[in-house]
């Protein structure tokens, strides 16, 4: 598993400094069933907006 998950939605409950997740565990799923061909075709269903921002 990843050492470390970076992420740049600073508005994400679980985004904190130096654009670390720290969610415990990151779920996410592909738009096209199964198989993705790129990113764009995927979304983090981890990701919680922040009260803060």
């Amino acid at each position: 598993m990843a050492k470390d998950v970076l992420c740049e939605v600073r508005n994400c409950h679980y985004w904190a400094e130096g654009n670390r997740c720290s969610a415990e565990a990151i779920y996410v799923v592909s738009h096209a069933g199964k198989m993705a061909s790129d990113s764009t075709e995927t979304d983090c269903k981890t990701f919680v907006p922040s009260e803060e921002v």
